[in-house]
């Protein structure tokens, strides 16, 4: 009995937590967007200074050096050029999909610049929705399997030799 209070407990954190999902990623998308707005002014001002000194991206990049601030610039700037160009092909994958599709492209939620900034803002609800009543069933189903999972191999150092 109080096993099963324990899985039916695990079962609610699991449908708590994975509720959360559909609001969380649209957070996540809406600050995505903006970070590849923001980023995509940079690039383009930099790709515009390259082009009016007859430089490509990757030639303006290699020309920033001689000093410690040029180089680090170059670096910066590669960076920044870098995270654009992955952060824009998540938002093309991402862009007009639903909670399903963007659980599905997860492994696309892996800025932790933009995920953090999300969650600090984020609200957790109650979901009302089609979509986090049916993630809040399939953290319940997990949930509550992954607790009595972790207590059945729990109890077995205890149980007793049973006679075959």
């Amino acid at each position: 009995m109080i096993l099963r209070s324990i899985a039916l407990a695990g079962g609610l954190a699991g449908a708590a937590a994975t509720s959360q999902f559909p609001e969380f990623s649209q957070q996540y998308m809406q600050r995505l967007g903006g970070a590849v707005d923001a980023l995509g002014e940079v690039v383009a001002d930099f790709d515009a200074s390259a082009t009016a000194s007859d430089l490509g991206r990757d030639e303006a990049l290699a020309q920033m050096q001689g000093t410690v601030f040029l180089e680090r610039r170059s670096a910066d700037m590669a960076r920044s050029i870098a995270r654009y160009e992955r952060l824009s092909s998540d938002l093309v994958a991402l862009e007009g999909q639903g909670p399903f599709m963007r659980a599905y492209n997860a492994a696309r939620f892996t800025d932790q610049e933009i995920a953090q900034s999300a969650w600090q803002a984020y609200q957790p609800a109650v979901p009302v929705s089609f979509a986090g009543l049916i993630f809040a069933g399939v953290g319940f189903v997990l949930g509550s399997m992954g607790f009595a999972l972790l207590l059945g191999l729990l109890r077995v150092p205890f149980r007793r030799g049973r006679p075959v």
